[in-house]
């Protein structure tokens, strides 16, 4: 079993990389993160990380300054160094400083996993024995495999995933790689057959759809947790894409994990009792946001 650790200064982008693949399957069981120069020694030195993943900067320190330190203290961590910035000096102080590669944000999947694969064969001699599942190459969203898309696309879906909770737009994802967004948008719908808004839309409510299975917080909070503002197209748009609303799909769930058939009137009585309340609460919340 290896140890990972991440480091960043930006929360959403260490939970982007937590999500980005399957760590599991690489022998990955542990995964540490840390925000700050302090945090990110202390807890390199509490886990002993076998793999460590650095972002250039950390607030006014820089990443390879944390890894010369941890070299000082003798810990045999595998470093990888992230950067917003494709700048010859940062790679030249990362390999200095002993990263095993240098990643340009945002971070291409495919990137990252031949880096963790080639470490993990080369550096710590382990072996990749488990099969990688052929889902995981696929995006769900498009049925389509990832290595049968450009690596712009690739980076575009990316950003979507990493940044789905916040306000963006394909203006937005354009202007990160210095392109128009009109052109941008024509090679996104001509390689996926979806508009970017389509696919933008469809990720949030598909990680929506997982929060209320999963969670019991308010139907309010979880859409504007997927980045939507106003809760009437949250609901609008979810009846549509799934045919069920919220709380039908968080009633279903719960039934799921009761793990009971309820057959008999009286219960069925109560369910009915029930989805009206739910309907009623969506109500008062479209009515509040």
């Amino acid at each position: 079993m290896y140890r990972l650790l991440i480091v960043d200064d930006e929360p959403h982008i260490i939970e982007g990389l937590k999500r980005m693949i399957n760590w599991e399957q690489y022998g990955i069981y542990q995964i540490e993160t840390a925000t700050s120069y302090p945090d990110a020694v202390a807890k390199a030195i509490e886990c002993k990380p076998d793999i460590a993943i650095f972002d250039v900067c950390i607030e006014e320190n820089r990443g390879y300054d944390i890894i010369h330190k941890l070299n000082d203290l003798g810990l045999p961590t595998k470093y990888i160094m992230i950067s917003g910035y494709d700048d010859f000096e940062y790679v030249r102080q990362a390999m200095i400083a002993g990263a095993k590669d240098y990643l340009v944000k945002p971070v291409d999947r495919f990137e990252l996993e031949s880096v963790i694969r080639r470490i993990i064969l080369q550096d710590l001699g382990g072996d990749l024995q488990q099969p990688i599942q052929e889902d995981k190459l696929r995006d769900m969203i498009l049925s389509t495999s990832y290595d049968q898309l450009s690596n712009l696309t690739n980076k575009v879906i990316l950003i979507v995933k990493e940044e789905y909770n916040r306000n963006i737009n394909l203006k937005i994802v354009a202007n990160k790689f210095k392109m128009n967004s009109t052109y941008l948008g024509q090679i996104f719908l001509k390689e996926t057959h979806m508009k970017f808004s389509e696919y933008l839309m469809a990720y949030r409510l598909i990680m929506a759809k997982h929060m209320i299975q999963n969670s019991m917080e308010k139907i309010s909070y979880i859409a504007h947790n997927v980045g939507y503002s106003n809760l009437n197209y949250f609901y609008s748009h979810f009846r549509d894409y799934f045919g069920v609303s919220p709380s039908e799909v968080r009633a279903m769930a719960a039934k799921e994990e009761d793990g009971e058939e309820k057959k008999d009137g009286e219960v069925v009585d109560l369910e009915e009792k029930s989805e009206a309340s739910m309907e009623t609460m969506e109500e008062t919340e479209r009515q509040g946001a």
